[in-house]
């Protein structure tokens, strides 16, 4: 084979766009990788579990297929893989409680799991030449990152003692960023929407490791041992089943983050909290998304870099703001420009609406802004190493 040099006047590197983009809305197929270590002793059972949910699975919406492999090296590891039409399906069922339910019977047989999510970006073969248009999307072009994981938890305390809660999540010493070699805590925003807690971290390296690294450190334990008493759904640190479905109930994933090219070190973080109209919370935080990404090269956008997490009616978005978070145009910082889609997909709070449940005019975004803020509890960045 041979390779010819390009032309003198062709450039020999791709111009890359320094914006930082990745989402979940992009409609390509999605491949989810899970890996199982199995208990000694636990194959046949944890086959028996498998197959019972793999019925159940195949009703779901938008679930294509999936694989069962076990290694050849060491039959305590085991391969599920499974193809989703796209992501936004597969979200919803994972986060969902049959899920939870589904996923019961296999956690008494494994010893720790492990999943990965990719879009489909190039395929060899296969069934996709015959396929019909639009049934089989791949990812177009590869996103460009910038090697940070976000990842969001979410809980509710007992009405009343929410400033109780404030004071103990504030003050706290924070862990050790540093988790190995490759693993590093960067920075982790608490804020508080009346009794909903939102605690987003950013990682860069192995977000599990982290999440695990965080969990062992006795000043954060001191501090989830003393909110216990408050919260609305009860857990018990010391059962690692109890633990498992709190945090399994209280991951928030990020779903979308755009990174504009713009930069502002003295840039403020606020969350905003978006009530979504039930059913709809997949829908809102895609209009969001939409939005971001259309307003990310607008020179007037205040918002320098947004994350939308989402779980079932749950969307929080986390931006980046230059200057005052009122003082820009607020359907630019509250993300949905069209008051009507805002108030379609949204279950504005009591008094955010117009007289007699009308349609939100666009001045009523700013009343919407103040009502949809967060209360920052604390916001740590971790120093550089």
């Amino acid at each position: 084979m041979t390779i010819t040099a390009p032309a003198s006047n062709e450039p020999t590197t791709r111009q890359v766009s320094p914006r930082v983009s990745q989402s979940v809305f992009d409609g390509s197929r999605l491949r989810v990788v899970l890996l199982v270590d199995v208990n000694d002793g636990a194959q046949q059972q944890f086959l028996e579990a498998y197959e019972q949910l793999c019925n159940q699975v195949a009703s779901v919406p938008g679930h294509v297929s999936d694989q069962l492999c076990q290694s050849i090296e060491n039959p305590s590891q085991w391969l599920i893989t499974s193809e989703w039409e796209s992501a936004p399906p597969f979200l919803a069922w994972v986060n969902s409680e049959e899920h939870v339910r589904m996923v019961e019977p296999l956690h008494s047989c494994v010893r720790d799991t492990r999943s990965l999510r990719f879009h489909v970006v190039r395929e060899t073969g296969g069934p996709a030449a015959d396929a019909e248009p639009g049934k089989r999307r791949l990812q177009t072009s590869p996103r460009i990152g910038d090697g940070v994981i976000r990842h969001a938890l979410t809980f509710t305390v007992r009405p009343g003692s929410e400033e109780t809660v404030a004071k103990i999540l504030a003050n706290y010493d924070p862990p050790e960023p540093q988790v190995d070699d490759t693993t590093r805590l960067i920075r982790t925003s608490l804020f508080m929407h009346g009794n909903r807690v939102v605690r987003a971290i950013e990682v860069r390296g192995d977000l599990l490791a982290a999440l695990r690294h965080v969990a062992r450190q006795p000043e954060v334990r001191a501090v989830e041992e003393a909110i216990n008493p408050y919260l609305e759904q009860h857990r018990d640190l010391d059962d690692p089943e109890s633990a498992r479905v709190f945090f399994t109930r209280a991951a928030l994933p990020a779903v979308h983050h755009v990174t504009a090219e713009r930069e502002d070190p003295a840039a403020q973080r606020h969350a905003l909290y978006y009530p979504a109209r039930p059913g709809c919370g997949m829908r809102l935080a895609q209009l969001l998304a939409e939005q971001d990404e259309a307003a990310a090269d607008d020179p007037r956008n205040p918002v320098l870099c947004s994350t939308i997490f989402q779980r079932d009616d749950v969307v929080v978005r986390l931006i980046d703001v230059r200057g005052d978070l009122e003082a820009g145009d607020p359907a630019l910082s509250v993300g949905l420009p069209d008051p009507a889609q805002a108030a379609e997909l949204t279950a504005f709070p009591e008094g955010a609406a117009g007289a007699g449940g009308s349609v939100p005019k666009h001045g009523d975004l700013t009343r919407y802004l103040g009502l949809a803020r967060m209360q920052l509890v604390t916001d740590r960045h971790s120093p550089r190493a």
